[in-house]
Order: structure tokens, then C-alpha cells, then sequence
């Protein structure tokens, strides 16, 4: 594990561990969930089809490659390094909310499998938010470290977030890591448990603050602090990670040495029976959290534009 680097530093050794693999419980729902509860996530193997995964890696970077930003062949994701999606797209959240909603894409983290899959988890029926984060990430960058809770409270009692590679993630290509027990951080976690958000930029600002701040100092210096590790695994087209909004989760850095763009896509399920009327997250037409809609996300800005340590 010593190609994994956070926020330019590699990690030692002794802060970094592997992801437990829940996927022999996929037989038994009963120990999936108990796997959930004790670990703040699973971590599923081969649970999705590979041949969709890669379907929707394509035409993802088919897209980007219109946008000359992917160079050909896409399926290897290699970036250009400039971009002509200011040029070309006459609205950059339009166009990110056409790439979000590409057929190949919702067959993945809309379709029967991940449905079942999150169904196992709520023991219910289980239904997808509309609204979804599709993440390209190019070398030099990542996500900091936070909890997802309460950006996607809305009027579910529960709410998970599922994670996947969209084709091979390896370490150097900055995939996810999750704070191994950060489910159980509980003076984090008060602070933000009772806040809920709706329309105000200003309780959105103090939430997203109270959601990051435990790890502003820096990446390890906050695992180091905590006694604790960074939880990832050399991903592969199938993998799925599923986990609560009280688990502090991000990235790696991507140092791909190819120039690979890391591509991945999360989206959040709710019991089916529970009210689905958020309309940052549902609808044809969501407002997002932000209310800013598909353009609000880092990823509508054109893949050559230099950012790091995002959202």
C-alpha cells in the first residue's frame, strides 16, 4: 500500500489498511446487515454486472472525449489536459446533467442489482435518489474527508450512499478510503446528527463546515490523532462500497502515473416506502443541495481545469 499519497504526503504503512470484504454475507442478509452496523459499511465484490460498469465507463468518456478532454481510446481514460467544454457546451450544468443521466450510467446505479443490493441493507424495498455524483477526477486530485450526513437528509429516516469504481481504480489513482470506526466518533458526529437542511445558503455553509472540520488540520494528521486508518482496496468494474452518512469517507490522492482520470459515481438509496419529495434529489429536474442543480457539482467544470481537496 505504499503508492497511496493524501493531500501530497504518501501515507505510512501503519495508517492505511484494507477494506473488509463483506461480500460472502451477499447469501446471508441477516450478517450483511450486522457487517454494516459493526463496520459503518460494506464492501461488495463483483456484486454489480462488469459488462454495465464498463458500458457506462465508456460512454462517460465518450462524452468528455466530444469535449476533447478524454484521449482516445476512451475506455483508457487518459486525459488530455485541455478541454473545450467552455466552448462547446452552451450551459455547463446542462451538459453534466445530460452526461449524469446517460442510459448506460442509470442502468448501473438505477438498475435491479444496486436496488437489490441497498434492499438487503434497509431489509425493504429500497429506491435510488434521482440527483447523483459522477466524479472524473484527473491527477492531483481528491476528496477531503467528511461526512455525508446532513447533505441528503431529506425525509428518509434512512439514507445510504453507495460508491462505484466505474472500471479499475488502483491506489495510485486515488480511490476511496473510509475512516476505519469513524461511524463511531460520536463527539463528530453530535454536533452534525441534529441539523437538517433545506433551502438556506447559510445553514448550508455551517453544515458543510461542521461536516469537514474534524479533519481541516490535514488528512493524517487527523489519523494519526484518532488512532485509526484509512480503509481502501485496489478497486475493479463490479465492486460496490455501501455506506451510512455517519462514516467519514474520501479519496486519495490520483497520482496515476499514465495520466489516468479516476472515474466513479455515487448515488444514495432510501427505504421505497418513505417520502421521496425532496426536490433537491428527486424529479426530473432536482435543485441539488446548493441549489444550483447539476451545475452546482465540481465535475461540471471542464476536466482541464486545475482543482484539488474537493467536495
Amino acid at each position: 500500500m505504499l503508492d497511496c499519497r493524501t493531500q501530497q504526503l504518501p501515507v505510512p504503512p501503519e495508517f492505511v489498511g484494507p477494506l473488509t470484504d463483506s461480500t460472502p454475507f451477499l447469501t446471508n442478509p441477516t450478517a450483511l446487515r450486522h457487517s454494516f452496523a459493526e463496520h459503518g459499511y460494506v464492501f461488495l465484490r463483483d456484486a454489480l454486472p462488469r459488462e454495465e460498469v464498463l458500458a457506462a465507463r465508456k460512454e462517460v468518456f465518450i462524452r468528455l472525449a466530444e469535449m476533447g478532454e478524454i484521449q482516445s481510446p476512451v475506455e483508457a481514460g487518459i486525459a488530455t489536459g485541455v478541454s473545450r467544454r467552455q466552448e462547446l457546451a452552451d450551459n455547463l450544468g446542462a451538459f453534466w446533467k445530460s452526461v449524469s443521466e446517460g442510459p448506460a450510467l442509470r442502468r448501473v446505479t438505477h438498475g435491479p442489482r444496486l436496488r437489490e443490493l441497498a434492499a438487503m441493507l434497509f431489509d425493504t424495498a429500497a429506491r435510488p435518489h434521482d440527483y447523483l455524483f459522477l466524479r472524473p477526477a484527473s491527477v492531483g486530485n481528491a476528496t477531503n474527508l467528511h461526512y455525508d450526513y446532513p447533505f441528503f437528509a431529506g425525509g428518509a429516516s434512512q439514507i445510504v450512499t453507495c460508491w462505484i469504481p466505474l472500471g479499475e481504480i488502483p491506489r495510485c489513482d486515488g480511490p476511496l478510503a473510509v475512516v476505519e470506526h469513524s461511524h463511531r466518533f460520536n463527539d463528530l458526529i453530535g454536533p452534525i446528527r441534529s441539523a437538517r437542511l433545506g433551502g438556506d445558503p447559510q445553514a448550508f455553509a455551517a453544515a458543510q463546515d461542521a461536516a469537514y472540520q474534524s479533519s481541516a488540520s490535514g488528512t493524517l494528521e487527523f489519523v494519526q490523532s484518532r488512532q485509526t486508518r484509512l480503509l481502501t482496496a485496489q478497486f475493479q468494474p463490479g465492486d460496490v462500497v455501501i455506506f451510512g452518512g455517519f462514516t467519514m469517507h474520501g479519496s486519495l490522492d490520483n497520482h496515476s502515473p499514465t495520466g489516468r482520470v479516476r472515474l466513479s459515481v455515487d448515488v444514495r438509496y432510501q427505504p421505497a416506502s418513505e417520502p421521496a419529495d425532496d426536490p433537491r434529489f428527486f424529479g426530473p429536474n432536482p435543485s441539488g443541495a446548493k441549489g444550483g442543480s447539476y451545475g452546482e457539482q465540481k465535475a461540471a467544470q471542464p476536466l482541464g481545469t486545475p482543482w484539488v481537496a474537493r467536495q
